[in-house]
């Protein structure tokens, strides 16, 4: 296992965070592309179609040339999601690292370094319109430091950094499609609290976004167990 170390975010980290994003999220297209192939309606689109043509115009080519237009279209349709938030993340929060998660109290990003290269990253956000409660947002690694504790590292830091803020729950989002991810935020003590489509694409999909939250003791009540006073 390689060491690492959890750090605050430096200007100078920029480049390889946004890589890390853009890849992070661009490994979940062909996990897409196989949902959507798996649907019953893309099933029936798939074979109903060139089977259609097939029948009005007697051309096997004709039936071919259909299938391999749906297929592509499918994949741009796995492609579109994922591109449309990582381009939204860049234009907003991800813009400016330093002044969004940076520039305010009750905030942060951080990032994961091993051997002088940041592999991985998130940030946390009060919540809009909900101070009491801290949002994990951006939780990535690199694929070749998967199963090493980083990810569990990184959430027990935002949980610690809630507390210290006096925050009463971190709660996050994410996609029904992200199985680890999911797997991890539960094992972790997250609970799931609802789960919705995102957006009409996503919802074309069939893959609803998943919310999570995690309660955090209050002050009072972490107080009393570590004094180990009970009713």
């Amino acid at each position: 296992m390689v060491p690492y170390h959890i750090r605050k975010y430096r200007e100078n980290d920029r480049t390889r965070v946004l890589d890390l994003f853009s890849q992070g999220m661009n490994e979940h297209i062909p996990t897409t592309f196989c949902h959507i192939l798996k649907l019953p309606r893309t099933l029936v689109l798939l074979l109903g179609v060139p089977l259609t043509l097939f029948l009005l115009s007697g051309s096997w080519v004709l039936a071919l040339v259909a299938s391999l237009i749906l297929l592509a279209a499918l994949r741009f349709l796995s492609r579109y999601p994922w591109t449309k938030f990582i381009v939204m993340s860049l234009h907003t929060d991800m813009s400016d690292i330093t002044k969004t998660y940076l520039g305010k109290p009750g905030s942060c990003f951080w990032v994961v370094e091993a051997e002088g290269q940041v592999v991985g990253m998130m940030g946390v956000l009060p919540a809009t319109l909900q101070k009491e409660k801290l949002q994990l947002l951006h939780l990535c690694v690199a694929p070749e430091h998967r199963g090493q504790g980083i990810a569990k590292a990184l959430v027990r830091t935002a949980l610690q950094f809630a507390r210290d803020q006096g925050y009463s729950q971190v709660i996050l989002i994410t996609s029904m499609l992200q199985h680890s991810a999911c797997a991890l935020y539960q094992h972790m003590g997250f609970q799931k609290t609802h789960q919705f489509f995102s957006s009409m694409i996503w919802r074309l999909v069939a893959i609803p976004t998943v919310g999570f939250v995690y309660h955090l003791p209050s002050a009072g009540a972490s107080e009393a167990q570590g004094l180990g006073v009970g009713p």
